[in-house]
C-alpha cells in the first residue's frame, strides 16, 4: 500500500540529469528563472528597503547533498567580538576548481558555480533593477554556523563593491524552522538624524531562515540596517552567506556602518554633556567639611567627614567607609586604575531593588532561556527604547518619570518599578556632593568637574552596546558603574582540576562571559586599518573586562583613547542586567 504525505511538497526537479540539455543552473529549480518579473517586483517595492525571499530555491534533493559534503569536510572556528558571535567554516572564495577540497564537495561548487555565473548574475541584475552587466564575477561567500547563543548584531553590510547581499538556508527541513527557533534575518527602517541615516532601535521586519530558502537585499550605505536574532534553540542555523559585488564602491561609503563606528565627527557621540556636580553654594559648604586639594595632595590617607560618613552610610554597606578600607581600595585604584566592590549598597537598599527587578524580569517572561520575541517587551512610558542599533539597544529609565523621594510611596499596593529605586539612587546618591568627595578620595582625582550618565535596563536576548569611536572623550574620565543582576554578587573561585567556576549557578554564568552583560574595554587602533578590521577580534586589544555582577560598583579610570562596550546579553541570561552607568569627567592623572 503506498500512502502520501500531503504536506510534503512536490519534487521540482532533480540535483543531476542525463539529458545533454545539462545547464550551469541546474541546481536551481527551474520555475523560479521564469518569475523575474514578480520575483522583480517584489524585491524593488519591498520595505523598509529592497529585499526578498526565494522560497524552494534548489532542486529538491540538492542542498540535503550540501548538508551532507560540510559535515564531512569542513572544521569551524568560533569568533566572537562586540558585533558577533558566531562559527565560521569554509570560505568558498578559496576553493578552487579540481582542489581535493573541491573533489570532496561536489554539490556545493556546482552552486557556487550556480549562483556565481554570468546567467544567473543577469537574473539578479534584473531583479534588483541594475544595469546588465554591473555584478562582477568576484566570489565572496562562505558557509557559517549560528548554533545555540550566536548572534550578528545591526550594519549595512557595506564593505567595498559589495551591491546585493544573500542568504541561502540550510536549516533543519523537518521539522521547519520557527520564530521561536530565532535566528531571524531583522530589518530596520532608515531614520534622518543630523545629516546622514541611522537605524531605528528595533526591527520593523524579520525573515525566518526556513530550509532551502534564499534571502536577498541591496546593500547601499545608510539604508540596508540588518541583524541576526540569537539562535534560540539547540539546532544549527546553518547557511551560505555571501556578495554580489559591482565594479565601483557606492556613493556615500562614508556613511556605512563600519565607517561611523570609527568616526569621532559631530552626531556620532552617543553619551550626552557632561553636567555640573553640584551648585556654587553647594560646593561652598562642601569645601567647609573636607580639606582644600593643595592639603590633600600633601596627605597619604584619604579623609571623610563624620557628616558624609553618615550621608553615605544611608545607602552604602559602611564597610566601605572605614579608614582602613578607604586606603585599601585606594592603593589598588592606585595600582591597576580600576577596582569592583562587591555588596555595594547596605541590605536595606540591595533587598529593595532585587525584589523590584526581578519582580518585573518574572512579569516581562525574561531570563534563563525565555526569551521575548516582542522586541517592545518591557517598553512603557518611564522606560524606553535607546538606539541608534548599529551602536547600541538598550532600555533607559526616564528621569523624572518617578519620584525619587519613595517615601511617599506607602501603599501596599503602590508596586514601586525598579526605575524608580536606581533613579532614587542617581539624584540622591551618585550626584551628591558626598559621593563626589568619596570617589575622589578613593581614586585620587579629587572632587570631580561634572558628571553624565543614565539608568539602563539590558533585557536578555535584545540588548547591548557597541565600541565605536563616538564614545571616546577628549579627557580621562572615571567610569563609575553600579549593576544590578541575577545572583548573589560572590566573586567565583576556579577549579583548575575540573576547569569550571565555582560558586552560585547564576554567578559562575554570568562571570563564564558565556551570556554576555559584560562590560569590556578595548584600545582604540592607532594605525589606519579601515572600518574592515572591526570585524577581526584578533584586531581589538582587550585591557579590561568587567562581570555583571549583583550590587557591584565599579570604578575604571578610563582615558581618551580606551572605548568600551556591554557585550550582547543571552537570552540564557539568569535576568535582565540593570545598572545605574555614569561618566564623571576628572582631572588627568598625569
Amino acid at each position: 500500500m503506498t500512502t502520501t504525505n500531503p504536506n510534503k511538497r512536490p519534487r521540482t526537479g532533480s540535483p543531476t540529469s542525463s539529458s545533454a540539455s545539462s545547464s550551469i543552473l541546474d541546481p536551481i529549480t527551474p520555475s523560479i528563472l521564469k518569475k523575474e518579473s514578480q520575483l522583480a517586483s517584489q524585491y524593488q517595492n519591498a520595505t523598509p528597503y529592497p529585499h526578498g525571499v526565494i522560497d524552494n530555491f534548489c532542486v529538491d534533493g540538492f542542498l540535503e547533498n550540501i548538508l551532507t559534503e560540510l559535515k564531512h569536510n569542513s572544521k569551524v572556528k568560533f569568533k566572537e567580538t562586540d558585533l558577533f558571535r558566531v562559527y565560521q567554516s569554509i570560505d568558498l572564495g578559496n576553493v578552487m576548481d579540481g582542489s581535493e577540497l573541491a573533489l570532496n564537495m561536489p554539490s556545493l561548487m556546482k552552486l557556487k558555480n550556480a549562483i556565481y555565473s554570468t546567467e544567473y548574475r543577469n537574473f539578479i541584475e534584473k531583479i534588483a533593477g541594475l544595469e546588465a552587466g554591473s555584478l562582477t564575477d568576484e566570489v565572496d561567500c562562505a558557509a557559517n554556523c549560528h548554533t545555540r547563543g550566536c548572534h550578528l548584531l545591526c550594519h549595512d553590510d557595506v564593505i567595498g563593491t559589495r551591491k546585493v547581499s544573500y542568504i541561502i538556508y540550510l536549516t533543519d527541513a523537518e521539522p521547519e524552522w520557527k520564530d521561536t527557533d530565532g535566528g531571524r534575518l531583522e530589518l530596520y527602517d532608515a531614520i534622518a538624524e543630523d545629516d546622514r541615516f541611522v537605524p531605528g532601535a528595533l526591527p520593523v521586519k524579520t525573515v525566518l531562515p526556513v530550509f532551502n530558502s534564499m534571502a536577498y537585499f541591496v546593500v547601499e550605505p545608510g539604508v540596508s540596517f540588518h541583524s541576526v536574532q540569537e539562535v534560540f534553540c539547540d539546532r544549527p542555523r546553518l547557511s551560505i552567506q555571501g556578495w554580489y559585488h559591482t565594479k565601483e564602491a557606492p556613493s556615500q561609503i562614508e556613511n556605512a556602518t563600519l565607517q561611523r563606528l570609527k568616526s569621532t565627527g559631530n552626531g556620532e557621540n552617543t553619551e550626552g554633556a557632561f553636567h555640573p556636580m553640584i551648585s556654587e553654594t553647594a560646593s561652598t559648604a562642601a569645601a567647609a567639611t573636607t580639606k582644600t586639594e593643595e592639603e590633600n595632595e600633601t596627605e597619604s590617607e584619604p579623609t571623610i567627614s563624620s557628616n558624609d560618613s553618615k550621608f553615605l552610610g544611608e545607602y552604602i554597606n559602611k564597610a566601605y567607609l572605614t579608614e582602613e578600607s578607604l586606603k585599601e581600595i585606594r592603593m589598588r585604584f592606585e595600582d591597576e586604575s580600576s577596582v569592583q566592590l562587591r555588596h555595594f549598597l547596605n541590605d536595606e537598599w540591595s533587598s529593595k531593588v532585587k525584589a523590584a527587578f526581578t519582580r518585573q524580569d518574572k512579569r516581562d517572561v525574561l531570563g534563563n532561556n525565555n526569551p521575548s520575541l516582542d522586541y517592545h517587551v518591557g517598553i512603557d512610558k518611564k522606560w524606553k527604547a535607546v538606539g541608534p542599533a548599529h551602536k547600541q539597544r538598550f532600555l533607559q529609565y526616564e528621569e523624572g518619570s518617578g519620584s525619587a523621594d519613595l517615601s511617599t510611596k506607602v501603599s501596599p499596593d503602590n508596586v514601586i518599578d525598579v526605575g524608580e529605586y536606581l533613579d532614587h539612587l542617581k539624584q540622591n546618591l551618585f550626584q551628591s556632593a558626598e559621593f563626589g568627595r568619596w570617589i575622589g578620595w578613593l581614586s585620587s582625582l579629587g572632587f570631580p568637574l561634572g558628571y553624565r550618565g543614565r539608568i539602563r535596563r539590558f533585557r536578555p536576548g535584545l540588548d547591548y552596546t557597541v565600541a565605536h569611536y563616538g564614545i571616546l572623550t577628549t579627557n580621562s574620565v572615571l567610569d563609575t558603574t553600579l549593576c544590578f543582576c541575577g545572583g548573589d554578587g560572590n566573586q567565583c573561585s576556579f577549579d583548575e582540576e575540573t576547569d569550571e567556576l565555582i560558586g552560585t549557578d547564576d554567578d559562575a554564568m554570568w562571570e563564564s562571559g558565556d551570556v554576555g552583560g559584560f562590560e569590556c574595554y578595548i584600545a582604540a587602533d592607532d594605525d589606519d586599518q579601515g572600518a574592515e578590521a572591526e570585524y577581526d577580534e584578533d584586531d581589538d586589544t582587550q585591557l579590561l573586562s568587567v562581570s555583571a555582577s549583583f550590587n557591584t560598583l565599579s570604578l575604571v579610570y578610563r582615558d581618551p583613547g580606551t572605548m568600551k562596550f556591554v557585550k550582547y546579553v543571552g537570552s540564557g541570561a539568569p535576568s535582565s542586567r540593570w545598572d545605574i552607568a555614569l561618566e564623571y569627567d576628572v582631572k588627568s592623572d598625569e
